[in-house]
Protein backbone atom coordinates (compact mmCIF):
# COMPACT_ATOMS: atom_id res chain seq x y z
CA UNK A 1 0.00 0.00 0.00
CA UNK A 2 1.36 3.38 -1.01
CA UNK A 3 1.84 5.79 1.88
CA UNK A 4 1.40 9.52 1.33
CA UNK A 5 2.82 12.01 3.81
CA UNK A 6 1.41 15.51 3.43
CA UNK A 7 2.40 18.89 4.85
CA UNK A 8 0.29 22.01 4.72
CA UNK A 9 1.99 24.85 2.86
CA UNK A 10 1.05 27.55 5.35
CA UNK A 11 3.53 29.54 7.39
CA UNK A 12 0.99 31.44 9.46
CA UNK A 13 -1.73 30.24 11.80
CA UNK A 14 -3.98 33.26 11.22
CA UNK A 15 -6.38 33.12 8.28
CA UNK A 16 -9.20 35.24 6.88
CA UNK A 17 -12.54 33.48 7.19
CA UNK A 18 -16.23 34.29 7.12
CA UNK A 19 -17.98 34.00 10.46
CA UNK A 20 -20.32 31.40 8.92
CA UNK A 21 -17.28 29.18 8.29
CA UNK A 22 -16.16 29.11 11.92
CA UNK A 23 -19.37 29.45 13.97
CA UNK A 24 -22.87 27.96 14.06
CA UNK A 25 -26.11 29.61 15.14
CA UNK A 26 -27.33 27.83 18.26
CA UNK A 27 -30.68 26.14 17.61
CA UNK A 28 -30.34 26.19 13.82
CA UNK A 29 -29.32 22.61 13.05
CA UNK A 30 -30.35 19.35 11.45
CA UNK A 31 -32.29 16.77 13.44
CA UNK A 32 -31.85 13.00 13.13
CA UNK A 33 -34.87 10.83 12.28
CA UNK A 34 -35.14 7.03 12.36
CA UNK A 35 -37.68 4.35 11.56
CA UNK A 36 -38.11 0.61 10.94
CA UNK A 37 -39.83 -0.91 7.93
CA UNK A 38 -39.76 -3.47 5.13
CA UNK A 39 -38.39 -3.37 1.60
CA UNK A 40 -40.43 -5.52 -0.78
CA UNK A 41 -40.12 -6.58 -4.42
CA UNK A 42 -36.66 -8.11 -4.13
CA UNK A 43 -35.63 -10.91 -6.48
CA UNK A 44 -34.98 -13.66 -3.92
CA UNK A 45 -32.25 -11.52 -2.31
CA UNK A 46 -34.22 -10.64 0.83
CA UNK A 47 -33.97 -11.95 4.37
CA UNK A 48 -34.02 -15.70 4.91
CA UNK A 49 -35.97 -17.68 7.46
CA UNK A 50 -33.28 -17.08 10.09
CA UNK A 51 -34.35 -13.40 10.37
CA UNK A 52 -37.31 -14.04 12.65
CA UNK A 53 -38.08 -10.34 13.10
CA UNK A 54 -38.60 -9.98 9.34
CA UNK A 55 -41.12 -12.81 9.25
CA UNK A 56 -42.93 -11.37 12.27
CA UNK A 57 -42.99 -7.93 10.64
CA UNK A 58 -44.53 -9.40 7.49
CA UNK A 59 -47.18 -11.17 9.58
CA UNK A 60 -47.96 -7.95 11.48
CA UNK A 61 -48.29 -6.01 8.21
CA UNK A 62 -50.65 -8.58 6.74
CA UNK A 63 -52.70 -8.60 9.94
CA UNK A 64 -53.14 -4.83 9.66
CA UNK A 65 -54.62 -5.54 6.21
CA UNK A 66 -57.05 -8.10 7.68
CA UNK A 67 -54.99 -11.09 6.55
CA UNK A 68 -54.31 -13.35 9.51
CA UNK A 69 -51.19 -15.49 8.97
CA UNK A 70 -48.72 -17.11 11.31
CA UNK A 71 -45.11 -15.97 10.84
CA UNK A 72 -43.86 -19.59 10.68
CA UNK A 73 -45.91 -20.11 7.52
CA UNK A 74 -44.16 -17.28 5.66
CA UNK A 75 -41.34 -18.43 3.35
CA UNK A 76 -40.83 -15.33 1.20
CA UNK A 77 -37.28 -14.27 0.27
CA UNK A 78 -38.42 -11.11 -1.50
CA UNK A 79 -38.66 -8.98 1.65
CA UNK A 80 -35.97 -7.41 3.84
CA UNK A 81 -36.19 -5.66 7.19
CA UNK A 82 -34.49 -2.28 7.15
CA UNK A 83 -33.67 0.73 9.30
CA UNK A 84 -34.59 4.03 7.67
CA UNK A 85 -32.77 7.25 8.59
CA UNK A 86 -32.99 10.88 7.47
CA UNK A 87 -31.92 14.39 8.38
CA UNK A 88 -34.61 17.00 9.04
CA UNK A 89 -33.17 20.36 8.01
CA UNK A 90 -33.82 23.48 10.12
CA UNK A 91 -36.97 25.40 9.11
CA UNK A 92 -38.28 22.43 7.08
CA UNK A 93 -42.02 22.84 6.48
CA UNK A 94 -44.88 20.40 6.06
CA UNK A 95 -44.81 18.89 2.61
CA UNK A 96 -41.10 19.45 2.05
CA UNK A 97 -39.26 16.45 0.62
CA UNK A 98 -36.12 14.98 2.18
CA UNK A 99 -33.65 12.26 1.17
CA UNK A 100 -33.88 8.88 2.87
CA UNK A 101 -31.18 6.31 3.67
CA UNK A 102 -32.22 2.66 3.89
CA UNK A 103 -30.00 -0.03 5.48
CA UNK A 104 -30.63 -3.75 5.85
CA UNK A 105 -30.54 -5.23 9.36
CA UNK A 106 -31.18 -8.87 8.40
CA UNK A 107 -29.31 -11.30 6.19
CA UNK A 108 -30.52 -9.90 2.87
CA UNK A 109 -28.01 -10.19 0.03
CA UNK A 110 -29.18 -7.10 -1.84
CA UNK A 111 -31.85 -4.38 -1.71
CA UNK A 112 -31.54 -3.67 -5.44
CA UNK A 113 -34.89 -3.19 -7.15
CA UNK A 114 -36.81 -3.06 -3.87
CA UNK A 115 -39.54 -0.68 -2.75
CA UNK A 116 -39.69 0.73 0.75
CA UNK A 117 -43.11 0.49 2.39
CA UNK A 118 -44.53 3.58 4.12
CA UNK A 119 -42.34 4.25 7.15
CA UNK A 120 -42.97 6.70 10.01
CA UNK A 121 -39.73 8.51 10.91
CA UNK A 122 -39.41 9.58 14.53
CA UNK A 123 -37.21 12.02 16.39
CA UNK A 124 -35.51 11.48 19.73
CA UNK A 125 -38.74 12.57 21.46
CA UNK A 126 -40.65 9.67 19.88
CA UNK A 127 -42.87 11.91 17.73
CA UNK A 128 -43.36 11.31 14.00
CA UNK A 129 -41.78 14.07 11.89
CA UNK A 130 -41.78 12.53 8.41
CA UNK A 131 -43.07 9.62 6.34
CA UNK A 132 -40.86 7.72 3.90
CA UNK A 133 -41.75 5.52 0.95
CA UNK A 134 -40.50 4.77 -2.54
CA UNK A 135 -38.28 2.80 -4.89
CA UNK A 136 -34.71 2.08 -3.78
CA UNK A 137 -31.56 3.27 -5.50
CA UNK A 138 -28.30 1.56 -4.59
CA UNK A 139 -26.09 3.22 -7.20
CA UNK A 140 -24.94 2.48 -10.73
CA UNK A 141 -23.04 -0.40 -12.25
CA UNK A 142 -19.61 -0.55 -13.80
CA UNK A 143 -18.85 -1.70 -17.35
CA UNK A 144 -18.89 -5.34 -16.19
CA UNK A 145 -22.42 -4.96 -14.83
CA UNK A 146 -21.36 -5.22 -11.20
CA UNK A 147 -22.93 -2.84 -8.70
CA UNK A 148 -20.45 -0.21 -7.51
CA UNK A 149 -22.33 0.57 -4.30
CA UNK A 150 -23.05 -1.35 -1.10
CA UNK A 151 -25.89 -3.73 -2.06
CA UNK A 152 -27.49 -3.78 1.40
CA UNK A 153 -27.86 -0.01 1.73
CA UNK A 154 -29.36 2.59 -0.55
CA UNK A 155 -31.04 5.94 -0.99
CA UNK A 156 -34.47 7.23 -1.89
CA UNK A 157 -34.02 10.73 -3.23
CA UNK A 158 -36.86 12.99 -2.04
CA UNK A 159 -38.44 9.84 -0.60
CA UNK A 160 -39.58 11.46 2.64
CA UNK A 161 -42.36 13.96 3.30
CA UNK A 162 -42.17 16.27 6.31
CA UNK A 163 -45.30 15.90 8.45
CA UNK A 164 -44.35 17.84 11.58
CA UNK A 165 -42.33 21.05 11.81
CA UNK A 166 -39.76 21.96 14.44
CA UNK A 167 -40.61 25.51 15.44
CA UNK A 168 -37.71 27.99 15.52
CA UNK A 169 -38.91 31.59 15.91
CA UNK A 170 -35.87 33.61 14.92
CA UNK A 171 -37.73 36.58 13.49
CA UNK A 172 -39.12 37.82 16.81
CA UNK A 173 -36.01 37.13 18.88
CA UNK A 174 -33.86 39.96 20.17
CA UNK A 175 -30.90 37.79 21.14
CA UNK A 176 -29.20 34.84 19.49
CA UNK A 177 -26.07 32.82 20.27
CA UNK A 178 -23.15 31.83 18.08
CA UNK A 179 -21.14 28.71 18.89
CA UNK A 180 -17.58 28.35 17.56
CA UNK A 181 -16.87 25.02 15.86
CA UNK A 182 -13.52 24.88 17.73
CA UNK A 183 -13.18 26.46 21.16
CA UNK A 184 -10.64 29.28 21.14
CA UNK A 185 -10.67 32.35 23.42
CA UNK A 186 -8.82 34.48 20.88
CA UNK A 187 -11.29 33.70 18.09
CA UNK A 188 -14.22 34.32 20.42
CA UNK A 189 -12.89 37.78 21.31
CA UNK A 190 -12.02 38.48 17.66
CA UNK A 191 -15.63 37.87 16.59
CA UNK A 192 -16.81 40.17 19.38
CA UNK A 193 -14.49 42.98 18.27
CA UNK A 194 -15.17 42.46 14.55
CA UNK A 195 -18.95 42.66 14.94
CA UNK A 196 -18.90 45.59 17.35
CA UNK A 197 -16.65 47.54 14.96
CA UNK A 198 -18.82 46.61 11.96
CA UNK A 199 -22.00 47.96 13.61
CA UNK A 200 -20.34 50.75 15.64
CA UNK A 201 -22.17 49.56 18.74
CA UNK A 202 -22.07 46.62 21.12
CA UNK A 203 -23.97 43.87 19.35
CA UNK A 204 -21.71 40.98 20.43
CA UNK A 205 -20.39 39.75 23.77
CA UNK A 206 -17.96 36.84 24.08
CA UNK A 207 -19.25 34.62 26.90
CA UNK A 208 -16.48 32.01 26.84
CA UNK A 209 -14.06 30.30 24.44
CA UNK A 210 -16.90 29.01 22.25
CA UNK A 211 -19.96 31.17 22.89
CA UNK A 212 -20.76 34.67 21.58
CA UNK A 213 -24.10 36.26 22.42
CA UNK A 214 -25.55 38.62 19.81
CA UNK A 215 -28.16 41.39 20.12
CA UNK A 216 -29.78 42.52 16.90
CA UNK A 217 -29.70 46.24 16.05
CA UNK A 218 -33.00 48.09 16.40
CA UNK A 219 -33.27 48.87 12.68
CA UNK A 220 -32.89 45.25 11.49
CA UNK A 221 -34.81 42.02 11.80
CA UNK A 222 -32.99 39.03 13.24
CA UNK A 223 -32.97 37.32 9.84
CA UNK A 224 -31.36 40.35 8.17
CA UNK A 225 -28.89 40.70 11.02
CA UNK A 226 -27.76 37.07 10.88
CA UNK A 227 -27.48 37.17 7.09
CA UNK A 228 -25.03 40.06 7.41
CA UNK A 229 -23.15 38.57 10.36
CA UNK A 230 -22.44 35.31 8.54
CA UNK A 231 -20.81 37.14 5.60
CA UNK A 232 -18.48 39.31 7.71
CA UNK A 233 -14.77 38.44 7.39
CA UNK A 234 -12.60 37.96 10.47
CA UNK A 235 -9.02 36.97 11.31
CA UNK A 236 -9.31 33.34 12.36
CA UNK A 237 -6.62 31.84 14.58
CA UNK A 238 -6.02 28.14 13.89
CA UNK A 239 -4.59 25.86 16.55
CA UNK A 240 -1.35 24.10 15.68
CA UNK A 241 -2.25 20.48 15.11
CA UNK A 242 -0.58 17.31 13.87
CA UNK A 243 -2.99 14.67 12.55
CA UNK A 244 -1.77 11.09 12.32
CA UNK A 245 -3.55 8.12 10.79
CA UNK A 246 -1.80 5.14 12.35
CA UNK A 247 -3.59 2.68 10.07
CA UNK A 248 -2.36 4.21 6.80
CA UNK A 249 0.80 5.93 8.05
CA UNK A 250 -0.43 9.35 6.88
CA UNK A 251 0.87 12.45 8.70
CA UNK A 252 -0.56 15.94 8.23
CA UNK A 253 1.21 18.84 9.89
CA UNK A 254 1.66 22.57 9.59
CA UNK A 255 5.07 23.54 8.23
CA UNK A 256 5.77 26.01 11.03
CA UNK A 257 5.24 23.71 14.03
CA UNK A 258 8.54 23.86 15.91
CA UNK A 259 10.23 21.19 18.01
CA UNK A 260 12.07 22.09 21.20
CA UNK A 261 15.68 20.91 21.81
CA UNK A 262 15.72 17.20 22.65
CA UNK A 263 17.89 14.12 22.51
CA UNK A 264 16.19 10.79 21.88
CA UNK A 265 16.94 7.36 20.46
CA UNK A 266 14.58 5.18 18.48
CA UNK A 267 16.04 1.89 17.34
CA UNK A 268 19.26 2.72 15.47
CA UNK A 269 18.28 6.38 14.96
CA UNK A 270 19.50 9.06 17.35
CA UNK A 271 17.86 12.47 17.13
CA UNK A 272 19.79 15.37 18.66
CA UNK A 273 18.09 18.75 18.30
CA UNK A 274 20.33 21.37 19.87
CA UNK A 275 20.40 25.15 19.89
CA UNK A 276 23.47 26.63 18.19
CA UNK A 277 24.27 29.96 16.57
CA UNK A 278 25.98 28.42 13.55
CA UNK A 279 24.97 25.15 11.98
CA UNK A 280 27.80 22.67 12.44
CA UNK A 281 28.56 20.08 9.79
CA UNK A 282 30.17 16.95 11.24
CA UNK A 283 32.42 14.85 9.02
CA UNK A 284 30.43 12.66 6.66
CA UNK A 285 27.27 14.68 7.20
CA UNK A 286 24.52 15.29 4.66
CA UNK A 287 22.86 18.69 4.30
CA UNK A 288 19.07 18.50 4.11
CA UNK A 289 18.71 22.26 3.60
CA UNK A 290 20.33 25.45 4.86
CA UNK A 291 18.90 24.91 8.33
CA UNK A 292 19.43 21.18 8.85
CA UNK A 293 22.24 18.64 8.64
CA UNK A 294 22.18 14.87 9.16
CA UNK A 295 25.26 13.26 10.67
CA UNK A 296 25.38 10.02 8.72
CA UNK A 297 27.97 8.36 10.96
CA UNK A 298 25.76 8.49 14.01
CA UNK A 299 22.38 9.11 12.40
CA UNK A 300 22.14 12.43 14.24
CA UNK A 301 20.14 15.52 13.32
CA UNK A 302 21.53 19.06 13.78
CA UNK A 303 19.62 22.31 13.23
CA UNK A 304 19.92 26.05 13.71
CA UNK A 305 18.22 27.69 16.68
CA UNK A 306 14.45 27.86 16.20
CA UNK A 307 14.54 26.20 12.79
CA UNK A 308 13.56 22.63 13.66
CA UNK A 309 9.98 21.91 12.65
CA UNK A 310 7.90 18.76 12.35
CA UNK A 311 8.06 19.14 8.58
CA UNK A 312 11.84 19.11 8.21
CA UNK A 313 12.24 16.51 10.97
CA UNK A 314 10.01 14.08 9.08
CA UNK A 315 11.85 14.87 5.84
CA UNK A 316 15.15 14.10 7.52
CA UNK A 317 13.87 10.87 9.04
CA UNK A 318 12.77 9.75 5.60
CA UNK A 319 16.31 10.33 4.32
CA UNK A 320 17.57 8.15 7.17
CA UNK A 321 15.30 5.36 5.97
CA UNK A 322 12.77 5.56 8.82
CA UNK A 323 9.43 3.87 8.09
CA UNK A 324 6.12 5.70 8.56
CA UNK A 325 5.54 3.60 11.69
CA UNK A 326 8.92 4.73 13.09
CA UNK A 327 8.16 8.38 12.30
CA UNK A 328 4.76 8.20 14.02
CA UNK A 329 6.33 6.58 17.11
CA UNK A 330 9.03 9.28 17.23
CA UNK A 331 6.49 12.13 16.98
CA UNK A 332 4.35 10.56 19.72
CA UNK A 333 7.40 10.19 21.97
CA UNK A 334 8.51 13.80 21.36
CA UNK A 335 4.99 15.02 22.15
CA UNK A 336 4.91 13.00 25.38
CA UNK A 337 8.26 14.49 26.37
CA UNK A 338 6.99 18.03 25.83
CA UNK A 339 9.09 18.67 22.73
CA UNK A 340 6.03 19.54 20.63
CA UNK A 341 3.47 22.01 21.96
CA UNK A 342 0.97 21.49 19.11
CA UNK A 343 -2.00 19.15 19.57
CA UNK A 344 -1.35 15.60 18.40
CA UNK A 345 -4.52 13.95 17.10
CA UNK A 346 -4.73 10.25 16.21
CA UNK A 347 -7.42 9.09 13.80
Amino acid sequence: MKTIILFLLALSVVYAAKISDVANIVGVRDNHLIGYSLVVGLKKTGDGTTSKFTLQSIANMLKAMNIDMNSIDIKSKNVAAVVVTAELAPFARQGDKIDITVSSIGDAKSLEGGTLLMTPLKGVDGKIYALAQGAMSIGGRNEKGVSESHPTAGLIYNGGLVEREISIDLYNQEFVTLSLKDDNFQNSVTIQKTLNEAYSTQVAVAMDSRTIKLKRPQNKSMVEFLAEVQEIDMDYNVKDRIVINERTGTIISGVGIEIKPIVMTHGDITIKITEQDALSKPAGSLSVDENMVIGLNENELYTKTGSTTVANLVRSLQKLGATPKDIISILEAIKSAGGISAELKLI
